[in-house]
């Protein structure tokens, strides 16, 4: 299928998503593949906030930083980058081919709501706000509002949306998107955007408490 006419030109290199950064040129990273794994990122941030609801709920303290930061991580690499390469290479061709359309509708939606609840996250989660039981609750019910949409969202792109993709574009195009997917991450993220993003998760599940995943294994 032809790309879109008010998509940029795209020029494929012959080799899909670009190499990994670990050195390893023959280990190429598909385009659907990396959608997945910065999904990935978007879970841990979901385990994240699903922490501070426990911690609200049992009326404990938490740093408000932690919700903070990783509110902006959502918004910096998910709903600019990620989510903005859905909307503007992948959404308009499922429309184009009819494919999916009510699907991408609904995501679509979800997008726009996903960055209202990541506004009012932000300013919710300063410490004076948080000294307020009321407060706190609001706090809690942006966070519960957020994972319960994006659990699904998440899954519906990468077991429907994602792998349909492949077969609406043809494998020259597949394989452009990807090389600009790249070229977009390493101008937005000044190198890879993944695993600075990785880093930082971990840096925040660290000062909360819930790195080591140990601590969930079942004791059965």
């Amino acid at each position: 299928m032809a790309a879109l006419s008010t998509a940029p030109r795209l020029v494929a290199q012959g080799k899909g998503r670009a190499a990994t950064k670990k050195g390893d040129e023959n280990e190429k990273i598909s385009l659907a593949e990396d959608l997945m794994r910065e999904h990935g990122v978007l879970k841990r941030v979901l385990l994240i906030y699903r922490a501070i609801m426990n911690r609200i709920d049992s009326k404990r303290d938490f740093p408000p930083d932690v919700i903070i930061s990783s509110a902006k991580l959502i918004r910096a690499f998910v709903e600019d980058y990620h989510e903005k390469l859905e909307e503007d290479y992948l959404f308009p061709r499922f429309r184009k081919a009819n494919k999916l359309v009510d699907l991408v509708d609904v995501l679509n939606q979800q997008h726009q709501k996903g960055r209202v609840l990541t506004d009012r996250t932000i300013q919710l989660a300063s410490p004076s706000v948080l000294k307020e039981a009321r407060q706190r609750a609001n706090l809690r019910n942006m966070l519960y509002q957020f994972v319960r949409m994006y659990e699904p969202h998440e899954a519906r792109e990468d077991t429907i949306l994602f792998p349909a993709f492949r077969k609406i574009v043809s494998e020259h195009e597949y394989d452009a998107l990807g090389e600009e997917f790249e070229k977009k991450e390493n101008q937005l993220f000044h190198g890879d955007g993944f695993e600075k993003n990785v880093d930082a998760v971990a840096k925040l599940e660290k000062e909360l408490g819930i790195y080591d995943l140990a601590q969930f294994t079942l004791t059965v």
